[in-house]
């Protein structure tokens, strides 16, 4: 987004709330269209212009909105509907249930973020041989939970900008793949 296209937001967002801006020096205005044109660099001004104007839209407590939730309805306009925990393991359980001889082919079965998160086709097997009740509530349970929390942190690395990825990066940190 450009410089011009922020400040035009902010104009939409001065007119839906006038009470939160009418004491604004140009000092802070000025420091924080800088700040939203870092944080929306690589973003679109549309979109970010429609997830605005959804959030004045929905909002009923009269506050305007801060990046991170601007940030969070952009990817809800946008993310496809991917799979829930639930789905997830149907998938794995459906695997489980053929790995007793076949966990190589059934793990290369699983879409990657639930390969990631059952581990091998090992683990598959592992769990192949246990009770059926136990796989099904407590290996059931705490894969749903890994999932749900990988998504999570998926969705939270996403929204990172790309410098802030790259900082990571350069750092060593181990990195989500989206």
């Amino acid at each position: 987004m450009t410089r011009e296209e922020i400040i035009k937001i902010m104009s939409v967002l001065r007119g839906a709330y006038p009470q939160f801006y009418r004491n604004v020096t140009r000092a802070e205005a000025e420091d924080t269209i800088a700040l939203w044109a870092a944080m929306f660099a690589e973003d679109d001004a549309g979109l970010v212009g429609a997830a605005v104007k959804a959030l004045i839209a929905t909002d009923s407590k009269g506050f305007p909105p801060v990046i991170g939730q601007i940030k969070a309805k952009m990817r809800l306009l946008t993310e496809r509907k991917g799979m829930d925990e639930a789905e997830a393991w149907a998938l794995v359980a459906s695997a489980i249930r053929n790995s007793g001889y076949e966990a190589k082919q059934e793990f290369d079965k699983l879409p990657p973020d639930v390969q990631r998160i059952v581990g091998s086709p090992n683990q598959l097997r592992d769990w192949s041989q246990m009770d059926s009740d136990m796989v099904h509530s407590v290996v059931a349970s705490n894969f749903q939970r890994a999932y749900r929390t990988r998504k999570a942190a998926a969705a939270e690395y996403s929204a990172l900008p790309q410098s802030v990825k790259a900082l990571m990066l350069e750092n060593g940190c181990k990195l989500l793949e989206e």
